[in-house]
């Protein structure tokens, strides 16, 4: 039931998490939303499995970011320098939501380790928080408003699959080696969408023509939050 709950709520943060980063980027939450979902559980089940069962805490937000950027790079065809960029802020700007709340609602962070009920409280919170800020910024406009395909580097998807083959031959080892076959298998898979993506090099629409329009548009974002 432990991993239940830890999904359920662990989702809603990563979902608010992915929400601040699409707003950054000048996108709609939904407009990516069904890969962004197979992302996040994916993402929240190596935290879970890092944390639990291998004790490698240190390690699990590592790896979350790099999926992070992997789903911005690869398959929402942003350059990688400005996926990782915006990702690091979106999770900098949700630490600091969490951060709020942690000292001015619960005191400290003792009373939820001692309290799991009061962890979930928080991860709601900090969720909702998230994705209200991001629904926001994206009715006013708030985001990157530069041509982001110029920071894009020559043969960059050579990089990003290069990148995607390492990591995934690192946590494959690491499953390997603690025998987590079912957990290596689905790694196998959704890393495998990843460099599905990333090797199709179809000419990419530019930024300023898939970016959703602005929020003076009028139109509403929490259709997909």
């Amino acid at each position: 039931m432990e991993a239940i709950w830890f999904m359920v709520f662990s989702t809603l943060e990563t979902l608010a998490i992915y929400s601040l980063i699409m707003t950054l980027l000048r996108f709609k939450t939904t407009e990516y939303i069904w890969q962004a979902l197979l992302v996040m559980v994916l993402a929240n089940l190596q935290s879970y499995i890092m944390r639990n069962e291998l004790s490698l805490d240190f390690l699990a937000p590592l790896i979350t970011v790099m999926i992070f950027v992997f789903l911005f790079s690869a398959i929402i065809k942003i350059p990688v320098i400005w996926s990782a960029i915006c990702t690091i802020i979106g999770y900098m700007f949700y630490a600091l939501i969490q951060t709020a709340y942690l000292t001015t609602v619960f005191g400290s962070i003792d009373a939820i380790q001692t309290d799991p009920g009061k962890g979930y409280i928080l991860q709601v919170l900090s969720g909702a928080t998230g994705l209200l800020i991001s629904w926001l910024m994206y009715r006013f406009g708030i985001g990157f408003k530069y041509d982001l395909e110029k920071l894009r580097i020559k043969f960059e998807h050579i990089l990003l699959i290069a990148l995607i083959i390492v990591v995934l031959i690192l946590i494959a080892i690491l499953f390997y080696l603690n025998r987590l076959w079912l957990h290596l298998l689905f790694f196998g898979i959704t890393f495998g969408i990843f460099l599905y993506y990333a090797i199709n090099t179809e000419e990419r629409e530019s930024y300023d023509h898939r970016r959703t329009v602005r929020a003076d548009s009028g139109e509403d974002q929490t259709s997909g939050s």
